[in-house]
């Protein structure tokens, strides 16, 4: 018996100002360039939240969505999928808070 095409449930995002929706990627622990796709919608809704659109796709037009991105990679399944790191989020360094009679940090005034 032959398999269908493996089909799978693929986060998408829209474009704004434009009717078009594109897949989502991500970056491995390692720092690699994968598509993300999932084997069911509702693992696609523990990773990345219900509201988080989708579309059905068979792996070879995921691959060919991915190709000219030069990602040759997709992560089935992953666990957890975190927001991607805006320019709009600033991190800031913060220091330790001192504890009661502790000396002052350096470069610090007494307060």
């Amino acid at each position: 018996m032959d398999e269908g095409p493996r089909v799978f449930a693929v986060p998408v995002r829209t474009v704004p100002g434009r009717q078009l929706q594109t897949v989502r990627t991500g970056r491995s622990p390692q720092g690699r360039r994968v598509g993300i796709a999932f084997t069911r919608p509702d693992l696609l809704a523990a990773a990345m939240g219900a509201e988080q659109p989708w579309v059905e796709l068979c792996e070879s037009a995921l691959r060919s969505m991915l190709r000219p991105l030069g990602i040759d990679r997709i992560q089935v399944d992953p666990l957890l999928v975190a927001p991607a790191v805006g320019p709009d989020i600033r991190v800031r360094p913060t220091l330790p808070m001192p504890y009661p009679g502790a000396p002052a940090l350096v470069g610090t005034q007494p307060g």
